[in-house]
């Protein structure tokens, strides 16, 4: 998470390895080693290669096997490492009294936000942190931090991580007017995060890499669209249905894969819709609700992808369509904002922005069940303007209330317990209130 010669988070090294609290000790200690660069006593040279071995026995065999069959970066005879001692450092082996492989095996539990601290340390830690490889390999062991990224003014864009409340400011992006203006949609996925817009002549893609911290053009898809229906899953995302330059609803669908920057054609889905919402549920891709072709009014049912078969499949009044509350039936469904969906543990929720209400999808009856309020203060216009996700095992509802000159946004989160919501109120700072677009991030 690099700009130059500053970094996204403090260059500080607090002690945020995770598991046991010998292991979080000592490999915090190696860090401070590494970074003052004097060599070891006998003392701590034996309690750090008590460290080693603790961490192999958290990580477990089979994962130690996979991070040995992981070429991670240029190194050397793997024995020197073991061997070193005092200051003959061996440049590959980034922390030298440990080795290689135990050197990778602390950092993988470390905090994703300490990845810049660690990345000044030297050249092959830069390298590892940048080159991505060492978030291939946590995502292979199930080591996933969620992180919320959403913007509250154009251009410009927060990340949050919501186990640390911190807050970090992201690059602002660098686009023309043409792009401030137009509809804009955002997914995250794998490490990038990916902001879709229209400029002069063509719709285009701003690609956001944590491992840079910087902005760059994204790969265009094989069809251009905008208010479409995405979600992510690890590397991939799928986009489906939207709009073409011209106007036109589409039914067709693109997978992503963020390793290796590619679009991928997918089979279209059995109706044309835009404003609709995607969601990645039990292995499989749902598309739901949204506007169809020659009619006003949104569209009740869903569709769901099946990656093994390459198929989709209808799924009649999947989505209980208009939001209710006085006034709702009077407004144009273009007026509505897509629905506003989540899944946590496999099961579905979405957010009635009219009547303030949580509900929980009932897959084998097929209908929705209210199960509690939203946060009073998340206010929104149609549904615009107000974040709704599912971050790691939480929902997360970002808004807040509106004010002359300014606002304030909130981040409340609930982990769903099979009882009402009982919101915690992670953050709140001044902010415009209006969130124009949210992702969440799990790496």
């Amino acid at each position: 998470m690099l700009e130059g010669p500053s970094y996204l988070v403090s260059r500080e090294l607090p002690s945020s390895c995770e598991q046991e609290s010998k292991w979080i000790y000592n490999t915090h200690r190696v860090m401070e080693l590494s970074n003052n660069k004097r060599p070891l006593a006998d003392g701590e040279e034996l309690t750090l290669r008590k460290a080693c071995k603790l961490s192999d026995a958290v990580l477990g065999g089979e994962a130690v096997m996979d991070l040995n069959g992981l070429s991670l970066s240029p190194a050397k005879d793997q024995s020197n490492d073991q061997h070193h001692e005092g200051g003959n450092s061996d440049s590959s082996s980034l922390i030298s009294q440990l080795g290689r492989d135990n050197s990778i095996s602390c950092l993988l539990r470390c905090s994703r936000s300490d990845y810049g601290s660690i990345a000044s340390l030297n050249k092959n830690f830069r390298s590892l942190i940048r080159g991505g490889e060492l978030y291939t390999l946590r995502r292979k062991m199930d080591i996933v931090e969620h992180w919320v990224y959403f913007s509250c003014n154009l251009l410009e864009w927060e990340a949050f991580d919501p186990d640390r409340r911190r807050w970090m400011h992201l690059p602002r992006m660098t686009s023309n007017d043409c792009f401030m203006c137009s509809d804009k949609e955002s997914l995250a996925v794998g490490t990038e995060l990916l902001v879709f817009g229209k400029e002069i002549t063509s719709h285009v893609i701003y690609r956001y890499s944590i491992l840079t911290n910087t902005w760059s053009s994204g790969t265009e898809m094989n069809t251009p669209r905008c208010l479409f229906g995405s979600a992510s899953r690890g590397e991939i995302a799928i986009l489906a249905g939207g709009c073409d330059p011209r106007g036109n609803i589409l039914n067709s669908a693109e997978l992503y894969n963020s390793e290796r920057g590619t679009w991928l054609t997918l089979p279209s889905m059995n109706k044309p819709r835009k404003m609709c919402s995607g969601v990645f549920m039990d292995g499989k891709f749902y598309v739901i609700g949204g506007i169809g072709v020659g009619d006003p009014k949104q569209l009740t049912g869903g569709e769901v992808y099946d990656l093994e078969k390459r198929t989709w499949t209808e799924i009649p009044n999947m989505f209980p369509g208009r939001n209710g509350g006085a006034g709702a039936a009077e407004a144009p469904a273009a007026a509505e904002a897509p629905p506003l969906l989540a899944v946590v543990n496999n099961i579905l929720y979405a957010a009635d922005y009219a009547e303030k209400e949580v509900r929980r999808y009932d897959k084998e009856k097929n209908v929705w069940v209210a199960v509690g309020r939203l946060p009073e203060r998340a206010v929104s216009m149609n549904g615009w303007g107000l974040a709704f996700r599912a971050c790691g095992d939480r929902l997360i509802v970002i808004g807040g209330p509106r004010a002359l000159g300014g606002g304030t946004i909130e981040l409340n989160s609930w982990v769903p317990d099979g009882s009402s919501p009982q919101w915690d109120l992670l953050a709140r700072k001044p902010s415009g209130s209006f969130v124009y677009n949210c992702a969440v991030m799990g790496c």
